[in-house]
């Protein structure tokens, strides 16, 4: 995809280190000084400037890198598709966004990215495809309306007199939006600030033309270091080459790959999760006692002093650690609590792309997320369904979403007959198509993901797959998993008023006085 029918990627620089490139040499310099060296050291005179320049070629050379995470740079992204996002900005763990919501925030028209295909058929059916999805998006907002305002007032009996207020509408209406967005395809634009170190920006360059989408990245990463440049010449005076598509790791997996058999890793997959949204498929051997002695080791207590018990009770019983009712959290810098440290549990699981774009922002719990067309078998419909679409007011809706789902397929189908580019075509997949992938961490991230997930007002998917993952960590290790609760089941059992934080945001259900095994959302 070497050019764009619709308008290309922006990338404004908006706040960056001053002097970005003197302050890597000055703290390199630090490290080696009896006292601190400052940016304007390393420039005084002709030759600080020329040791600053030998300790930055050697210092990248060498492997030396830390130097360059002081520089941080914030841009502004606009017009960029959430496939590259969800494939590439947010795969992976060195970064902070702030991105439009889909959710909240209803999509304009024509918001999408266009390649240009270089062949004419192929191109109207593409075009089509998005501007049908477009419409079924729109017509979903208005027929999901019956549903969803039935569940809201049935959460919320006592609003059901003043229905007109501004804030229920409102409400009722990013509800439809929620659900709608499933059909909209991973071309659909959003706009971002994205910070990022000066050694993340070294990466993204040096990787561009990974999969899944190296055309658009290119676009957008060939602009951050073009503005960088223009900021300060000096900070990729060093800058390596970018590695070419073919030369990448999963490029040269693919090539000594005979074949793609996508249904039956499908198949297989699918059949291996049993139901579940997430599935336990390992685990740390003995965990509580692990637990228990890190404590121990911890504070120098004997197990005589405190039992393997206690201790988890310790760490995880908000009644006993009420940092954990905090909505700051506090766990990385606790000496105690990073004993969950060396705890993990990995899941299989399989959500949509919609809901894996907002659980890859969990950035401490990394997964192998796939090359999202080796997944797609042509023509076959494949997606997930939101509950609401279940609902009996949302029947006809129902239907529209199941046939716009097939006949995205057959798009899809169409354009893979014509020998249109894999990169080209998966823009056209719904928000909705599944993402089937094994993910893990620590104890430590993990509560934070589960707390946060497991309130009502979480993204459907994540909140269903967090309580499948609580489920069985409470049944593997019950010492554990009797304390994975939602931030108001936190913050009750640490005594902290209001018991949910959300204001006027709240669920509309004292969760925090029921059993994990008696959770159901509505909405």
């Amino acid at each position: 995809m070497n050019m764009l029918c619709s308008a290309p990627p922006k990338v404004q620089l908006i706040k960056a280190f001053s002097t970005p490139f003197d302050n890597a040499i000055a703290t390199a310099r630090t490290c080696y000084s009896s006292r601190l060296i400052y940016d304007e050291d390393v420039r005084k005179d002709e030759r600080a400037i020329a040791l600053r320049d030998d300790i930055a070629k050697s210092t990248y050379q060498a492997g030396h890198h830390t130097t360059l995470q002081h520089a941080h740079f914030q841009f502004a992204l606009d017009g960029i598709s959430r496939q590259a996002i969800w494939a590439f900005f947010h795969a992976h763990p060195h970064y902070n966004s702030e991105q439009v919501s889909q959710r909240y925030v209803e999509v304009k028209p024509d918001r999408m990215l266009i390649p240009q295909l270089g062949d004419i058929t192929a191109q109207e059916r593409y075009e089509a495809g998005c501007h049908r999805q477009m419409a079924v998006y729109k017509e979903l907002l208005s027929m999901l309306l019956p549903a969803a305002t039935e569940c809201y007032f049935s959460v919320y009996p006592g609003r059901k007199k003043n229905a007109d207020d501004k804030r229920w509408v409102s409400a009722i209406k990013k509800r439809c939006q929620e659900v709608a967005r499933y059909v909209l395809p991973v071309a659909t634009h959003a706009h971002l600030y994205h910070t990022i170190s000066g050694l993340t920006l070294h990466r993204y360059h040096r990787i561009a033309q990974s999969a899944d989408c190296p055309s658009e990245q290119r676009l957008v990463i060939d602009q951050m270091v073009a503005q960088v440049n223009a900021f300060d010449p000096l900070f990729f005076r060093d800058i390596e080459s970018v590695i070419e598509h073919e030369d990448t790791l999963d490029a040269r997996i693919q090539r000594s790959l005979p074949h793609n058999d996508a249904a039956a890793f499908v198949r297989d997959f699918d059949k291996d999760l049993d139901g579940s949204v997430s599935k336990l498929v390992n685990a740390t051997e003995n965990a509580q006692r692990v637990i228990g002695d890190a404590l121990r080791e911890v504070h120098g207590a004997a197990l005589s002093q405190m039992s393997d018990e206690e201790a988890c009770a310790w760490l995880l019983d908000p009644a006993n650690n009420p940092q954990l009712g905090e909505s700051l959290n506090l766990s990385s810098l606790s000496k105690g609590m990073r004993a969950l440290d060396l705890i993990h549990f990995t899941f299989k699981k399989k959500i949509s792309h919609s809901a894996d774009s907002q659980q890859q922002r969990h950035r401490t719990n990394p997964g192998a997320r796939p090359l999202l067309y080796k997944h797609v078998v042509p023509g076959v419909p494949d997606f997930i369904t939101p509950k609401l679409l279940e609902h009996p007011l949302a029947a006809a809706a129902l239907s529209v979403y199941q046939t716009e789902m097939k006949r995205n397929a057959e798009d899809i189908a169409f354009l893979v007959d014509r020998k249109v580019a894999p990169e080209q075509w998966q823009y056209l997949l719904p928000n909705a198509f599944p993402i089937r992938f094994t993910d893990t961490a620590s104890l430590k991230d993990h509560h934070h993901k589960w707390t946060i997930r497991l309130c009502y007002n979480a993204q459907e998917e994540i909140w269903k797959a967090s309580l499948d993952e609580v489920q069985q960590v409470a049944k593997l290790y019950p010492n554990l998993g009797k304390w994975l609760l939602p931030p108001c089941g936190q913050r009750a059992r640490s005594q902290r008023s209001p018991v949910c934080p959300e204001g006027i945001r709240f669920c509309g259900t004292p969760v925090w006085r029921l059993d994990k095994s008696n959770y159901l959302r509505v909405l």
